[in-house]
């Protein structure tokens, strides 16, 4: 059907696999996305789809949304996407595509979305620097990042040095996250471990670029 889907994190919760493992575990609403155009490689340049989430407030569609939206006679979505064609299904404008169309338990996935915001963060919070010591001489240096590079070589500060500065919101994705169970009623998804984001928060599920080989072979301690 489709590559991925764009969808919204619900919450994180926990889960007992068949060996009796309680594994962490994320519940994703994937859908219903709906498609709201069709691009080909005769009047775009290139082969692809494009679906929208969620419903967005009248007032708030700008005149060339609502007309891009009139073309598939559909709603304004709050989040667009494009996702390439997989399978030899049809597509149509306006048709709806739910979570288990496009995944299965067992994929494993990428998911992509804005990690929470701490605001302006020191270097111990930010990267888990130790500090100085507490005593032995310490005077208003417990919480620094020490020395930052030399006067004479290289005469600067070097480019990715750790620093105080933004925590978190910003783009990240997990790779190669599992398919734990499908929810079809509710039209979501579980997944293995966490993903970025609060709660609540937008994100894009892609089937992974590169899935993680799995190896069924048994390892055989040495007596």
């Amino acid at each position: 059907m489709l590559t991925g889907l764009i969808g919204k994190k619900i919450g994180m919760t926990q889960m007992t696999d068949a060996a009796g493992r309680v594994r962490a575990a994320t519940v994703l609403t994937l859908g219903p996305c709906t498609v709201s155009q069709l691009k080909t490689a005769a009047t775009d340049g290139y082969e692809a789809v494009q679906v929208t989430f969620g419903k967005k407030k009248l007032s708030r569609v700008t005149g060339g949304e609502r007309g891009h939206f009139a073309k598939a006679n559909i709603g304004a979505g709050i989040r667009s996407g494009e996702f390439e064609r997989r399978g030899e299904g049809e597509l149509k404008l306006g048709q709806p595509i739910a979570a288990a169309d496009v995944f299965k338990v067992g994929d494993q996935v990428d998911v992509t979305g804005v990690s929470k915001g701490h605001g302006y963060a020191g270097v111990i919070k930010r990267h888990h620097f130790s500090g100085f010591p507490g005593s032995h001489g310490t005077h208003e240096y417990f919480r620094h990042g020490g020395s930052i590079g030399n006067r004479s070589y290289p005469g600067r500060v070097r480019k990715g040095m750790r620093m105080a500065g933004q925590m978190g919101n910003e783009t990240a994705s997990i790779l190669n996250l599992e398919v734990i169970e499908i929810l079809p009623d509710d039209n979501a998804v579980v997944v293995s471990g966490a993903v970025p984001g609060p709660d609540g928060a937008l994100l894009v599920v892609h089937h992974a670029a590169r899935p993680r080989r799995r190896s069924n072979a048994k390892v055989t301690a040495n007596a």
